[in-house]
């Protein structure tokens, strides 16, 4: 241990003895990892902003709808999902009764756009609003705050009442507490009976600008089949999540008449399947930030190897003195050796700290949450070492088997 420490302490003394040149080597390999670590920690605050705004269901839950959202449209695609039948709220009814194994079965409708009112207040016309049976708050993790939550009442009996965002209360309700106020959603007066918890934004979008009504009530405002339904399933647990979506997929062929062979006429998805396409469509970028920055290393290690070649030249007499008092091979090359390791460890940390810096910054600007890719800070921590000791090896070997008598003859 104290010949390692008398190494790195030589290793050291090299370095700093050459700023311009340790600068200029450092500079490549700075280049290289940061060029990885910034793309990779945009790409990992990107995921994290998508999975927080994407859990908008339930854990072991999946919900089943008319059109696929996960697909691109136009075309023939577009014609083929038009002529779908609607999924209807007695569809929905009947996959409750059949599917036994699933814990909840929720349906919900939407409107988008809407202004919601009270007295002379009004919000800006951006509230969605949800028609949604009791099942359907469970499936979606909706919790009321405060207030009451929808009663079986409410939804069998269609009664004009609502619970709101957060979004609205602040902009309708800045000063009173909104329980017992009845608002108007395109003329129609609504009850207010709970407020709901905050939700989680995605890219700085609140999801708070949202008004949930029983969905009887819904379809009494908007027509009963003029929006298709969404069904929410949830599962008992992890463990049966798969079974339940092949039995529910099963059950909903029945109940729409599918023919055997053909393509079902509606469509699954979950949180894990929209994050697995987003995962697909990063990992090409990842790939391609990983081919940019090894060719990058690559460069700085010829770089390295290059200086070091002409930094064992410089000092050749100083191998030849080492080596008359004593010195063995094994303790130049490790000198050499370690000095290549230094230089590519200090240009790796120095571009991590810069990649992730500059990458937060970044993607502070479209409010996406901060993070730090620890495996690709590890994965380049490591590059940078394979670097060091593959191309510091030869000028490291080199210099340890100069001859010592001509070493001496140098100049």
């Amino acid at each position: 241990m104290k010949k390692f420490g008398q190494i790195l302490s030589l290793s050291f003394q090299s370095i700093r003895g050459n700023k311009l040149r340790t600068s200029l080597t450092v500079l490549g390999v700075v280049v290289g990892i940061f060029s990885i670590i910034v793309i990779m920690t945009i790409i990992s605050m990107l995921q994290s902003s998508i999975e927080s705004g994407f859990s908008q269901l339930n854990k072991n839950t999946f919900q089943i709808e008319k059109f696929n959202r996960m697909e691109a449209r136009g075309g023939d695609r577009d014609k083929n999902w038009r002529n779908r039948k609607d999924i209807t709220i007695d569809d929905t009814h009947q996959l409750s009764e059949m599917l036994t194994k699933a814990k909840y079965v929720g349906a919900e409708q939407w409107q988008f756009g809407k202004v919601i009112k009270f007295q002379n207040l009004e919000t800006n016309p951006n509230i969605n609003i949800a028609g949604v049976n009791l099942d359907a708050m469970k499936t979606n993790n909706w919790n009321v705050d405060y207030g009451r939550d929808f009663m079986e009442s409410d939804v069998q009996f269609s009664n004009d009442v609502c619970i709101l965002g957060k979004d609205i209360v602040t902009k309708i309700f800045p000063n009173i507490n909104p329980i017992g106020y009845r608002v108007r959603v395109d003329g129609y007066p609504l009850k207010v009976i709970g407020v709901l918890e905050a939700q989680p934004s995605m890219f700085g979008n609140s999801r708070d600008n949202l008004v949930m009504i029983p969905i009887t009530t819904f379809q009494s405002i908007y027509g009963r089949r003029t929006f298709s339904v969404n069904i929410t399933v949830m599962s008992y647990s992890k463990d049966d999540y798969n079974e339940v979506i092949d039995a529910a997929i099963g059950y909903m062929r029945t109940i729409r008449k599918v023919k055997p062979g053909a393509e079902n006429d509606f469509s699954i998805f979950s949180n894990e399947s929209l994050i697995s396409q987003v995962n697909d469509i990063t990992s090409g970028v990842k790939i391609g930030a990983m081919v940019v920055s090894i060719i990058a290393l690559l460069a700085a290690g010829v770089g390295i190897m290059n200086i070091m070649l002409v930094s064992v030249t410089e000092r050749t007499k100083e191998i030849g003195i080492r080596k008359a008092i004593g010195a063995r091979k094994m303790n130049i090359l490790m000198q050499f050796l370690s000095e290549a390791v230094i230089l590519c460890l200090f240009g790796g940390i120095i571009g991590i700290a810069l990649g992730v810096g500059i990458g937060n910054l970044a993607g502070s600007f479209i409010d996406a949450k901060s993070a730090i890719p620890i495996d690709w800070v590890l994965i380049g921590l490591s590059l940078c070492l394979s670097v060091g000791v593959i191309f510091g090896t030869y000028p490291a070997y080199k210099a340890a088997n100069l001859d010592p008598i001509e070493a001496l003859r140098y100049e």
